[in-house]
């Protein structure tokens, strides 16, 4: 699976999904598009997952026709996101095309 981690996505999240392809948005220099042109620009380079803390991207961005799922974390902080990386790993597996997931850690 191929997974494309937000800004605010803290980078050591990628060494739990070893197992994925991840990239950061600053590695593409994407780190400035935004919202619809980030998801956009990340289904076109064949991304199947679109990982963020952004809370609010799901009033602001239809999947309607959007062969890229998004994954939503509660939180960028990764001392707090550490313990729960392992629903961050299962949360992914059972993403489908078009979804759109927040996982919430009760912090």
């Amino acid at each position: 699976m191929r997974i494309l981690f937000d800004n605010c996505v803290p980078a050591p999240l990628r060494r739990v999904l070893r197992y994925h392809e991840v990239k950061l948005a600053s590695e593409l220099d994407w780190q400035r598009l935004q919202n619809g042109r980030l998801i956009a620009a990340a289904e076109e380079a064949g991304f199947d997952v679109l990982v963020t803390t952004d809370q609010n991207i799901r009033y602001q961005q239809s999947l309607a026709d959007r062969r890229i799922a998004l994954l939503v974390l509660t939180t960028q902080n990764w001392p707090k996101l550490k313990p729960h990386a392992a629903k961050v790993a299962t949360a992914l597996d059972d993403l489908v095309p078009g979804s759109y997931v927040e996982l919430d850690f009760g912090f």
